[in-house]
């Protein structure tokens, strides 16, 4: 079809040529057919051929269009204005302007079709016109400009059409040199040829005076008319604004020759009027031509310096992306190189995206279109749409081949580079693009080549895993259970071979049973199966399975297994361990909690009570610290046999640390679970034999029960409370919960936290009891005694403070506290008297064993200034009860400080009349306990008697305590006791009433004989 369009236009162009030229008298007719028909011809082709920029077509549309009516204007001011040869007018407007659309139009499609490139055919192009010009200027424009018949207006007229003539060469030289030879081209070159011809016969014609129509100069015009027309027509013509890679050309060296005679060619006619001796009117018009070849001539060479800077640092960009893809070891870090690359090749900050395709059968439709014979431009939209989609928001993207004519695989082409970004930056960085894809397809080869290796490799080493791996790989047929492939380490597992036997004959399943297990299998979940060995042994196993029936390389269902039979017992062993008690076997703490809620919740439903026994063994710690940790852990698996024995079988026995033991019951009543812990008390009271040591296993404890608490929260931890309460009342006791309980503890916890309060705030004060001679009622010493200014309770005695202080570790720092403060006080006694009274302190034995308790009271009485001899140290027999060289060796020291040592409340603990011949004392006090029944008990008379005589065999001094009658007193001295202390003499005392009382005891001293 197209082609009988061109072939009409063709023919009717000759048509009307040949009747321009046969019939003078309808010159204006068919020239009007003439041009206008080529411009309606371009209008056509762009509507037939939709090229991708319209608007420089429609320009050369709208120049033919003006061109035409310069034509027509003429002719009808000749024909019908009875003008001659009408100069100047308005069809010489017209023609004028027709080159500049001319221009234009021919500019605009040398940019679309170069896109933006070559800039140095430009200027060449550039440079060649301005030559011509010069000759243009001494030939044409200079002689009309002095030509005095002419007019201004008429001049300028003149010389406007030569300089057109100059703009239409240097557009013809830029097709030439920007645009892809084609038909369309050399049509436009053809009608540009044409123009030229008759411009220049037209414009001799004018100076001569003999310029008519109809003449053989027209029929250059004719030509240019037909070929534009054609041109537009012609299919190639989308060509000439298509995106194509357009590659540099190499200036040779005739160019190299002709540019340079052409750029010195006006100093070349100075040279030659110098030579001469001639002068020449325009000379001056010479040297400006000069300056602006030279001009151009310097815009070339920095053109080619800034192409040459551009190039290093591309080829610095492709070095590192080159540098990148050979230590690259993934396709990944391939694409990643290229990005980069792209990045430092485009324009800084210009948008883009790059995007790798590569030839692995994904995208068919982009490879089948893609040659090897280089980089191509292609309209995005015309991609395939995942690739399209990848490089949305661009019209052009540049598709670069990763070729390698040898490869392995036969398809030399392994991917394609495609770059996305605007069609100027993208025709910048075509050639260094193509470096880098052919480079990314070595790189990409490269691991390919290395993958298809290491695949190679992988399976000769999973070859060689299958072998030797412990784990049993099994293939069985496709229909059945028996085993087609067994690996080598099957053996071992099974005992025997087992090619061609049925797998269920080795399993404690049916055949059936395998079967469904089989066919019922959830993916990759491991199953534990039980395999019989020919020696009757059990071999546990865990089995993963996978179907690979639809699969030709295998062709049946694959078993992997892993003997576990040791796993199996030791995670069995670490879930006993996990809610069981290591040494007695028994529940812990967590089976018990989770028992003591299954039990409520059942019992919710029957009606039946549960109960939690809280057991704690009375004297287990000084066994403990008697015999050592052995001897304490076989006394508490005994007391375990013992407790599980008292209970039922559906009764839980458990040990939640130390020597807490407890017990979950259930029973129809509260006191049917009251009698089991009487029962506990009883059994556990009858005495262990261990190793041929008689010892106690004693025991409280504390009942709770969902009768007090029906729903069964916090059974232990009120059984615990209950447990408390055992302990308060004596060895060997038990308790049941009550409620009032909690708010004991409650209040226990206010008073530990005030009492912390207390002592970091210094709210603690001292007071002194005197400590006198009985026989001469000389104050010796004085005990000092704390106390605490409770804000809601007043003063508390250390009765009601001391034991949380114990539980807390505040006594360490309270002990101290005492200690410095004690002393103080003592210090201001040396200021009244020379022979000073000591002051005795009380010391935990928690105080004591603390690291650094001898260095503590050394530093203590060299801040207070008191002598060692001054201070007397109270200690209880519980300290001295455990064979602990550390505790001895501190004693010697402090005596030998010059500190005295006395056992405190002595007769009242684990009293023992033989460590007195062994440890480091200075004295001992008697408790109030054997003081207050001394005159009412014989007995009691005799003991303290008795102690008072072994004190004294031993060079003890006694100190007795509490003494409130004067019977009690002179009883002791009788008895031998030299010192006592007690409401007698005085209560505890300020420091300032202790001070006063000093005075009067002092002067007593003083006048005593």
């Amino acid at each position: 079809m197209r082609d009988r369009v061109m072939l009409a236009y063709a023919v009717g162009m000759v048509v009307l040529g040949g009747a321009f030229y046969a019939l003078p008298s309808a010159h204006v007719v068919i020239w009007s057919l003439i041009g206008y028909g080529a411009a309606a011809a371009v209008v056509v082709g762009v509507w037939r051929n939709r090229p991708r920029r319209r608007a420089p077509w429609l320009w050369l549309a709208l120049a033919l269009t003006t061109f035409c009516s310069g034509d027509v204007a003429y002719e009808l001011l000749v024909r019908f204005g009875g003008q001659e040869n009408p100069f100047p007018s308005i069809s010489d407007f017209l023609y004028l302007v027709t080159f500049v659309f001319l221009a234009i139009g021919v500019l605009g499609l040398t940019r679309a079709g170069s896109g933006g490139q070559n800039r140095s055919a430009a200027l060449d192009a550039m440079i060649v016109t301005v030559a011509l010009g010069l000759l243009a200027w001494l030939y044409l424009i200079g002689p009309r400009l002095t030509d005095p018949d002419l007019t201004t207006l008429q001049r300028l007229i003149s010389i406007g059409y030569p300089l057109g003539d100059l703009v239409l060469l240097l557009v013809g030289l830029r097709l030439v040199t920007a645009i892809r030879t084609n038909p369309s081209v050399l049509l436009l070159l053809l009608g540009i040829a044409g123009t030229l011809v008759a411009d220049v016969l037209y414009g001799l014609a004018q100076i001569e005076g003999d310029w008519s129509t109809g003449g053989p100069v027209d029929l250059g015009w004719i030509v240019f008319y037909a070929s534009w027309g054609a041109a537009a027509l012609h299919p190639s013509m989308v060509e000439l604004t298509e995106p194509r890679i357009v590659r540099p050309r190499q200036m040779g060296i005739r160019h190299q020759i002709w540019l340079s005679l052409l750029v010195l060619a006006p100093l070349l006619l100075l040279l030659a009027e110098t030579v001469s001796g001639q002068s020449s009117e325009y000379d001056v018009v010479i040297v400006v031509f000069l300056g602006a070849t030279l001009v151009l001539a310097l815009v070339r060479l920095f053109g080619v310096i800034n192409s040459y800077r551009r190039n290093l640092m591309r080829g610095r960009g492709i070095r590192e992306a080159n540098g990148v893809l050979l230590s690259a070891t993934s396709i990944a870090e391939v694409e990643s190189a290229i990005g980069l690359a792209a990045a430092q090749l485009l324009p800084p900050g210009a948008p883009h995206r790059v995007h790798v395709v590569m030839n692995d059968g994904r995208v068919p439709d982009l490879f089948a279109r893609q040659t090897t014979d280089g980089a191509r431009l292609a309209y995005t939209r015309t991609l395939p749409p995942e690739v399209a989609e990848r490089l949305g928001g661009f019209e052009i993207t540049l598709i670069c081949p990763m070729v390698l004519p040898e490869r392995f695989s036969g398809d030399p082409t392994i991917g394609v580079l495609l770059v996305a970004a605007d069609e100027v930056a993208l025709g910048q960085i075509q050639i260094p693009m193509e470096l880098v894809a052919g480079q990314a397809g070595l790189a990409m080869e490269r691991i390919m080549l290395g993958a298809e290796v290491a695949r190679r490799a992988s399976e000769e080493y999973f070859r060689t895993l299958v072998q030797n791996t412990t784990d049993v790989i099994l293939i069985l047929e496709p229909d059945g259970d028996r085993v087609r492939y067994a690996s080598p380490s099957a053996l071992s597992v099974f005992g025997t071979d087992l090619a061609g036997v049925r797998l269920s004959e080795r399993l404690e399943v049916s055949s059936e049973e395998l079967a469904r297990k089989l066919a019922d299998w959830d993916g990759d979940v491991p199953a534990d199966w039980s395999v019989r060995r020919p020696d009757g042994s059990a071999v546990q196993v865990e089995v993963t399975c996978r179907d690979l029936r639809d699969d030709p390389t295998v062709g049946g269902p694959v078993l992997t297994m892993r003997d576990v039979t040791d796993q199996r017992r030791l995670q069995a062993e670490l879930t006993f361990l996990a809610f069981h008690d290591p040494l007695t076997g028994l529940a812990n703490r967590v089976l018990l909690n989770d028992r003591i809620q299954v039990a409520v919740a059942m019992a919710q439903d029957s009606g039946e009570v549960v109960g939690v026994l809280f057991v704690d063994l009375d004297d287990f710690k000084v066994v403990n610290d008697t015999f050592g940790h052995e001897y304490g852990d076989r006394l508490l698996l005994e007391v375990s046999k013992r407790l599980t024995a008292t209970l039922r079988p559906q009764d839980t026995a458990a040990r939640i640390g130390g020597d807490e033991f407890a017990a979950l019951i259930g029973a129809p009543t509260a006191e049917a679970i009251d009698q089991v812990a009487e029962r506990i008390v009883e059994v556990l009271a009858v005495p262990f034999t261990i190793e041929e040591r008689v010892v106690s296993g004693r025991a409280s404890i504390g009942v709770a029960t969902t009768a007090d608490n029906p729903d069964g929260q916090d059974l232990l931890r009120e059984a615990d409370l209950a447990l408390y309460v055992a302990k308060n009342a004596g060895k060997g006791q038990w308790r049941r919960y009550d409620p009032s309980l909690h708010t004991a503890m409650v209040r226990r916890l206010e008073l530990r936290a005030a009492l912390d309060e207390a002592v970091a705030a210094g709210a603690l004060t001292l007071e002194f009891q005197p400590i006198v001679g009985l026989r001469s009622g000389v104050t010796a010493g004085f005990e000092a005694l704390v106390r605490w200014e409770h804000p809601e309770h007043g003063r508390l005695l250390p009765d009601h403070f001391i034991e949380v202080a114990e539980e807390s570790g505040l006594i360490v720092p309270m002990g101290t506290w005492v200690l410095r403060q004690a002393l103080a006080v003592a210090a201001t006694w040396q200021e009244v008297t020379r022979d000073a009274p000591y002051v005795s302190i009380n010391v935990s034995a928690h105080q004591f064993r603390t690291p650094g308790f001898v260095r503590d009271v050394r530093q203590a009485l060299t801040d207070a200034g008191v002598p060692a001899d001054r201070l007397m140290l109270e200690i209880t027999e519980s300290l001295l009860l455990r064979d602990d060289d550390e505790i001895w060796d501190d004693l010697v020291e402090l005596r030998r400080a010059g500190v005295r040592v006395a056992i405190d409340d002595f007769g009242t603990g684990y009293s023992s009349l033989s460590y007195l011949r062994h440890v480091p004392l200075d004295a001992l006090k008697i408790d109030r306990l054997f003081t207050s029944t001394i005159t009412s008990s014989g007995q009691q008379a005799v003991l303290v008697d008795g102690i008072i005589r072994l004190a004294s065999s031993l060079g003890l001094e006694v100190i007795a305590e509490g003494i409130e009658r004067p019977s009690e007193r002179d009883l002791l001295a009788r008895f031998g006791c030299r010192y006592g202390q007690g409401y007698l003499y005085s209560p505890p005392l300020s420091a300032a009433d202790a001070l006063e009382w000093l005075a009067p005891s002092l002067a007593d001293a003083a006048s005593s004989p």
